[in-house]
C-alpha cells in the first residue's frame, strides 16, 4: 500500500506514514529460506522425532539391512566403521588407587585375571568372545540405529554362566524392543517406559525375536509375549540426532535413496557392458532388387540357418549379392561413469561419517592430501566410538566389578580407595601411522619434554602399558641372560671397559644421553630432531 502511504496519508501526517513504511520493513525482516518460492519447497514438518520414527523408522532400519546384504558398498561402510571405532576389541585396562594415591597393584591384577576367564564366554549362548560381541553390537548399532544388551548379574534360571564371575550379558537387535507399544498412562513411549523427567525406568522386550520363522515357514503368532526390564539392567546403545528421540536411527537414513540408486546404476552398466560384449556383428541384406534369397534349403523348402564364424583377421568370401557385414559400436564401459560414481560416493561417505577413501577403496592423491583425510577422519572415529565406551564398556565393567564382589572372587587389600574401585580406561583403537619415523620422534620429544606421557602413549597406540613394561622387564633380563645386543646382528655382547654392564645397556644409556642433548638443544629456540636409527641430533 505504498501508494496510500504516498499519496494520501503523506500528505496529511508525514509520522504516520514514516511508521506505516517502517512497520512493514519490520514484517518483511525474515529469512528468505523461511518462505517458500516456486523453485523451493515449503518445509513444514514441526512434529517431534518420535513422532517421525512411529512411521519411518522400522521401514528405514529394513532397507538398511538390505542394503548392507546386497550391495557391497553399504557392506564395506559398516566394515570400515567398525574396524575404526572398535577394530580387534576396546581392552579395558583397571585403574584402581591406593588411598595414598599409588596404583593398588594387586587388586588391579586380580581384576585383569578375572577379566581374562570372563571374556572368553561374556553372553548367555557361549558363542562370542567379548571382542567379536562388540563388533556385531557396534555393527548393529550403525546399521540399525541402535542395540541393546542385559545385564545378567548372579544365578539365573537355566542359565550356566560358565564364568568364575557369575556375570552375562544377552545381546538384543533393535526388534526385540517393539515400537509400536505406546501407553500414555504408563509414560511407555516406543517400548520404553519413561519417568516424568523422561529418563528410562524400563524396557519392554520380546521374549522371541518378531520375525523368527517356524519350520513351516509361517511366522510366529502374534500378539507376542514381552517381559519388562529394568533400566539398570539394560544398555540402549542409541544413534540420534536430536534431542527427546527415544530410539536410534539408522546411520544410513540420509543416503539410502543415494546407495540404492548406484546399485541400479552399477547393475544397468553391467548389464549394458556384457550385451554390448556379446553383439559382435550382423549381416546387412540390401534391397530386394539386389538380394539374392538362400539357395539351400531342408526338405519342407525352409532356408538353413547360416553361421558365419567370427575370429581375427577373418575374410568373408561367402556373402550373397547384396549383403553386407556391419559392427555394432560398443560405448561400454561407459567412460563417464567413473567420475560420476566417485562424486556420489563421497556424498554417500559425508552422510556416512566415513572416509572418501576407505569407501571407494581409491587411495589416490598426495601424501598431505591422504594424512589430512585420516587426521581429520580420526576425529570422527573417536567421537563414534565415545559413546560406545561409555554405554557399552563401562557399564560392562562396573557389572563385572559388582558381579566379583559379590560372588568373593575379588579380594580388597588394606588401603584400597573404594571410591576408585569402579574407574578403568579402554583403550580404543590407535590411529595408524603414515610416517612411523617422523612420528615416532615427534611422541619422543614429547614425552621428554612433558608434553605427554608414557603411558598415554601407549594406550593411545591400543596397548596396556602395565603388559608392555612387563615385556620390556622380561625382554632386558633375556638380552642380559644371552648377551644379545640389539641392533648390532644379535651377537654376543662383549663387556664393557668396567666390566659393570655390557654393551647394549651401554647403548640405551647413549640414546637416554642423546635424548637429554636434544632437550637442552631444543631450550635455545631451535628445533632439533632426534634421529632414533643412528643417534644422531639434525636441524631442519
Amino acid at each position: 500500500m505504498r501508494w496510500l502511504n504516498r499519496f494520501v496519508i503523506g500528505p496529511l501526517s508525514p509520522k504516520w506514514a514514516l511508521q506505516r513504511e517502517a512497520a512493514a520493513r519490520a514484517l518483511k525482516a525474515f529469512y528468505e529460506a523461511s518462505e517458500p518460492a516456486r523453485t523451493r519447497k515449503d518445509r513444514a514438518d514441526r512434529r517431534s522425532a518420535n513422532v517421525l520414527n512411529d512411521k519411518s523408522l522400522v521401514k528405514l532400519r529394513t532397507q538398511a539391512r538390505h542394503l548392507e546384504e546386497n550391495l557391497d558398498i553399504a557392506s564395506g561402510a559398516l566394515d570400515v566403521l567398525v574396524a575404526n571405532t572398535v577394530g580387534t576389541g576396546i581392552r579395558p585396562e583397571p585403574q584402581v588407587l591406593l588411598t595414598s594415591g599409588e596404583p593398588a597393584e594387586d587388586v588391579n591384577r586380580q581384576l585383569l585375571q578375572l577379566y581374562d576367564d570372563w571374556h572368553y564366554r561374556p553372553e548367555v549362548t557361549w558363542e562370542h568372545d567379548y571382542y567379536a560381541l562388540q563388533r556385531l553390537l557396534a555393527r548393529s548399532w550403525y546399521r540399525d540405529g541402535e542395540a541393546f544388551l542385559q545385564h545378567i548379574v548372579g544365578p539365573a534360571p537355566l542359565l550356566d554362566h560358565g564364568t568364575t564371575v557369575p556375570y552375562s550379558l544377552e545381546a538384543l537387535e533393535a526388534d526385540f524392543v517393539p515400537v509400536d507399544f505406546n501407553d500414555q498412562a504408563r509414560g511407555i513411549r516406543q517400548g520404553v517406559e519413561r519417568s516424568e523427567w523422561g529418563k528410562p525406568r524400563a524396557y519392554f522386550v520380546y521374549l522371541n525375536h518378531p520375525g523368527e520363522q517356524l519350520a513351516t515357514g509361517a511366522y510366529v503368532s502374534a500378539p507376542l509375549a514381552t517381559k519388562r526390564v529394568l533400566a539398570d539392567r539394560m544398555s540402549h546403545l542409541k544413534f540420534t540426532k536430536r534431542l527427546h528421540q527415544v530410539r536410534g536411527m539408522t546411520l544410513f537414513a540420509p543416503v539410502l535413496i543415494r546407495f540404492d540408486d548406484i546399485k541400479e546404476i552399477d547393475e544397468s552398466e553391467r548389464v549394458a557392458a556384457r550385451v554390448a560384449a556379446a553383439m559382435a556383428a550382423y549381416v546387412k541384406k540390401g534391397t530386394p532388387d539386389t538380394y539374392e534369397a538362400p539357395t539351400q534349403t531342408d526338405e519342407q523348402g525352409n532356408p538353413l540357418p547360416r553361421e558365419l564364424q567370427w575370429e581375427p583377421g577373418i575374410i568373408f568370401d561367402n556373402l550373397r549379392p547384396g549383403e553386407d557385414i556391419g559392427t555394432i559400436a560398443s560405448n561400454r564401459p561407459n567412460n563417464a561413469l567413473i567420475p560420476f560414481r566417485d562424486a556420489q560416493l563421497r556424498s554417500g561417505a559425508a552422510g556416512l561419517m566415513t572416509s572418501y577413501s576407505s569407501l571407494s577403496k581409491n587411495y589416490t592423491g598426495t601424501y598431505s592430501a591422504q594424512r589430512q583425510e585420516l587426521v581429520e577422519q580420526f576425529v570422527v572415529y573417536r567421537m563414534l566410538a565415545s559413546p560406545f565406551v561409555y554405554r557399552v564398556c563401562q557399564p560392562v565393567w562396573d557389572n563385572l566389578v559388582t558381579a566379583a564382589l559379590a560372588a568373593g572372587e575379588l579380594r580388597l587389600t588394606a588401603g584400597v580407595d573404594r571410591s576408585t574401585l569402579y574407574d578403568c580406561s579402554h583403550t580404543a583403537p590407535p590411529m595408524v601411522w603414515i610416517d612411523p619415523v617422523k612420528e615416532a620422534e615427534a611422541l619422543v620429544l614429547q614425552m621428554q619434554w612433558g608434553l605427554k606421557s608414557r603411558s598415554r602413549i601407549i594406550r593411545e597406540r591400543g596397548d596396556s602399558p602395565d603388559q608392555v613394561n612387563r615385556e620390556i622387564r622380561q625382554d632386558q633380563r633375556d638380552r642380559e641372560r644371552f648377551g644379545i645386543r640389539i641392533g648390532e646382528g644379535g651377537g654376543p655382547a662383549p663387556q664393557s671397559d668396567d666390566g659393570d654392564e655390557n654393551s647394549a645397556t651401554a647403548e640405551a644409556r647413549r640414546v637416554l644421553d642423546t635424548i637429554d642433548a636434544v632437550a637442552k638443544r631444543g631450550k635455545g629456540g631451535r628445533p632439533v630432531v632426534l634421529n632414533l636409527h643412528t643417534g644422531a641430533t639434525e636441524r631442519p
